[in-house]
């Protein structure tokens, strides 16, 4: 299933050509994400990433909210991500 995942940007940087790159941390799980289709996101936001790139802002609210979704259909426990209430998976 394609999906999207919300995570908070701690980092922003410039990226080959010019283009914005951040590290998103989803949980405690940071990954370096393309930031160029939310140019108004900033540190401390909080994006939806798909495949590698912000695609949208989101409020923290809802950012919790679909972490919590995501959880509860079990789509991300193959990522050994943290559970919405920040702790691992076991045996992750």
């Amino acid at each position: 299933m394609c999906l999207g995942v919300p995570g908070r940007i701690e980092r922003i940087d410039d990226g080959p050509g010019g283009m914005a790159m951040g590290i998103v941390s989803f949980g405690g799980i940071r990954k370096e994400v393309c930031l160029a289709y939310v140019p108004e996101a900033g540190v401390g936001d909080f994006v939806v990433v798909h495949v590698g790139f912000a695609i949208s802002k989101v409020d923290e609210r809802e950012a919790e909210a679909m972490m919590r979704a995501l959880h509860e259909m079990g789509e991300l426990e193959d990522l050994g991500s943290p559970r919405p209430d920040g702790d691992r998976e076991a045996g992750a």
